[in-house]
This record gives C-alpha cells, structure tokens and sequence, in this order.
C-alpha cells in the first residue's frame, strides 16, 4: 500500500508540473479556446449552407457532435508535440534519474490534458447553444456523451504520449500534425457517408471518429444519417471498444518507451 500511495503522489507530482507549465504559457490556453469558436462559425455558417442533412434536419445540430469529435481526436497533437519537446530537452533523462514511479509521468501528463480540455470542451458547448444545438434527451443520456467524448480523449492521450516519447525530436513530431486533419475528415463528422464512394465509405464508417460522432448524436438526440456497418450501427459500444483498445495497447507502449527512450 506504501508503494501504491508512493506512485500516485508521484503520478500528482506530474500532474501538478504540467498544469503549472499551462499556467506560465498562458497562450497555449487560448489558442485551444480559440479554435472551437473559429470551427463553429466557419463549418455552421460558412459551408453549413451548402450542405443538407438527410431528413431535412438542422445542420448545425448535426455538425456539433462532428465538432466535438474533431476536438477530441485533434488534441492528441498536444500532446505529441509536449512529450517529444520535452525528450529532445532532456527533460525525461532528469526523471527518469529520480527515484519516482516509472508510470508517474506519463500518467500526469495525461490527466492534465484532461483536465485542461474541460474548459475547452465547456466553450465548445456555449457556442453550440448560441448556435441554435440543442441536446435533446435529458440530461443522463446528456452527460453519458461526455463522458465518451473524455474517455476517448483519456485514451488518445496515451497514444499521443507514445508517439512523442517514439519520434526524434520536437521538428519530428510535427510533421505528423497535417495527419490528424485526414482521420477528422474521413468520417461522418460534417458530411453524412452516403454520397462517397464505396471504398472511401467504408474506410469512414469503420474509422474510430465516425463511431464517436454517431454515437454523441444518438445519446444527444441530435439529427444523423444512416449506416450499415456495424460501428454506427452500435456506436455506443464501439466507441467504448475503440476507447479500452486504445488505452490497453498504448498505456503499456508509453510507459515502456518512457523507461527505454535513449538507453
């Protein structure tokens, strides 16, 4: 049990650190706070009129829930970005000299990111609502969404962390940021899947977002097209089987490289 408690307060110890690295690099906050506003006016406003939802639905109930999960997935590049910075400065060879938990780190890293999402994902809802998006099926169903949309986001900080402890340097890691716009895109987050093409269609309703997507719109009683394939036919379940994969293959991955990088 000493042991046990040892490690978490190592893991807080981390935890503590990368909040305070926030609060001495205030822009950073603002940047994420900003581009949920600037997604809402540009794909509700701009290019929202140029597209129909099936059933004749509102658009901009159906694009939330395809935000929400852009959001989520994009925010795996901070962490990249944060993980690999610190490796290249050496950062990591300090903790891992210190005689602190081998997990600590990256298990404060992650909580901290979500921790900081909430204020994002907060603002991300008051520009639904002045909007004109509304949840629409209480508030238990309401809340159950969110909570997809921070597991999820728990368990792509894994992945996020891995990717950084496993590229060279800072540079590296951000080549792979033009990446994620790709895997936001190929889903059913703006467009509904129906009008692609056969090969590009099936690559959209088996990706991880368009299970997240579906099934925030499902639990928020928002407007949403059909699918055949089984992730939006039970996108409840699939996202958490998307959620418990992730963080059961790539937990283990980021500790592991935390332990080896440059030995």
């Amino acid at each position: 049990m000493n042991t046990l408690t040892w490690a978490v307060s190592d893991g807080l110890t981390m935890f503590g650190r990368h909040l305070t690295q926030l609060r001495r690099r205030p822009g950073e906050l603002v940047g994420a706070l900003i581009f949920p506003v600037v997604m809402v006016v540009m794909f509700g406003y701009v290019f929202g009129s140029a597209i129909r939802v099936p059933g004749g639905g509102n658009y901009r109930e159906y694009l939330m829930p395809g935000l929400f999960g852009m959001i989520t997935f994009s925010a795996v590049m901070a962490q990249v970005m944060s993980t690999a910075a610190d490796a290249e400065r050496g950062v990591m060879d300090r903790f891992r000299s210190l005689p602190i938990a081998r997990w600590a780190m990256p298990f404060g890293q992650s909580a901290a990111d979500l921790l900081t999402g909430l204020p994002v994902l907060a603002l991300m809802v008051a520009c639904g609502l002045a909007v004109g998006w509304r949840p629409h099926e209480g508030a238990a169903r309401t809340l159950a969404a969110f909570a997809l949309i921070l597991l999820m986001r728990m368990s792509l900080g894994w992945f996020g962390i891995w990717i950084g402890l496993a590229v060279k340097d800072e540079k590296t890691a951000d080549a792979f940021v033009p990446l994620v716009l790709p895997v936001t895109m190929f889903s059913n987050s703006f467009v509904p899947t129906g009008g692609m093409p056969s090969w590009l269609r099936a690559v959209s309703e088996w990706n991880p977002v368009s299970a997240l997507v579906t099934a925030l719109r499902t639990l928020f009683g928002n407007p949403q097209a059909p699918g055949d394939a089984w992730p939006l036919r039970h996108p409840v379940a699939a996202t958490l089987l998307w959620s418990l994969l992730l963080t059961a293959v790539f937990m283990p991955l980021a500790v592991r490289a935390y332990t080896r990088k440059n030995r």
